[in-house]
């Protein structure tokens, strides 16, 4: 049953990976708006999910020191991949589209393959865990898949093809999943590795992805909006987590 339940929020998270087909029937302004906003919440949700859900449930299943050990790994190692996989391949600030545009299938299919081990380990601690991890990866994967359709396209790829390579990569995250059911059954105390890495990870992307884009935005009232949505994030986090 367990492994049902990892499979089919899989298969939803696999499917955000089609959310560039909106470009086709959204008008830019409106859709560039939508994603400011969505940007804000998903950077207070992973914030809040990560203290407030994540590393608790590590804690429980594992030392205080060593997750938050695990916990400075996720973030140093989420780093790590963002620095070698999206930037290595630029050189004296000169970046070449095509090369650029397969890197970035690759840095996406890998981040993939990642979020399908982390709901499989979340699964492992429980449903309602596995549930509520499978919700925040689709809060951001939702703003990120946005911007890989951007950048295939940008590459050169027609919309079609762009949207078939990013539900290619998205697939990967079954990959993840499978290997991180067997993983969890196998070694005592993956999944509270695991939570701590995961939420170093979250923690990086609310701080490093997101963060910043919302700073980019200079109007008061689009500042101040984008701030309310930040911390609805937050605070739908402590909702969730109070009445779970």
């Amino acid at each position: 049953m367990q492994l049902l339940w990892i499979l089919l929020s899989t298969l939803l998270v696999s499917m955000v990976s089609l959310v560039g087909a909106l470009t086709l029937a959204v008008k830019e302004k409106l859709l560039k708006a939508v994603l400011f906003l969505l940007v804000a919440f998903s950077a207070g949700a992973l914030f809040g999910g990560a203290f407030l859900h994540l590393i608790p449930e590590a804690i429980e299943q594992g030392s205080q020191q060593s997750v938050f050990i695990f916990v400075i790994g996720g973030f140093v190692l989420f780093f790590l991949l963002e620095k070698y996989l999206y930037w290595r391949h630029c050189h004296d600030g000169v970046c070449h589209q095509h090369t650029f545009t397969y890197m970035n299938i690759f840095g996406d299919s890998l981040h993939n393959f990642i979020d399908g081990l982390v709901i499989a380990g979340s699964f492992a601690v429980s449903v309602r865990l596995g549930l509520f991890t499978t919700l925040m990866v689709i809060i951001h994967e939702i703003p990120q898949e946005l911007g890989d359709f951007g950048v295939l396209v940008y590459g050169g790829f027609s919309r079609q093809k762009a949207l078939f390579y990013n539900f290619l990569s998205g697939l990967c995250a079954f990959g993840g999943a499978i290997l991180g059911y067997f993983l969890s059954h196998k070694i005592g105390g993956f999944s509270h590795i695991l939570l701590g890495l995961t939420a170093g990870g979250f923690i990086y992307i609310s701080s490093a992805d997101l963060v910043p884009e919302i700073h980019k935005e200079t109007d008061v009232r689009k500042s101040a909006l984008s701030l309310v949505f930040f911390l609805f994030g937050i605070v739908l986090m402590y909702v969730l987590k109070k009445f779970s």
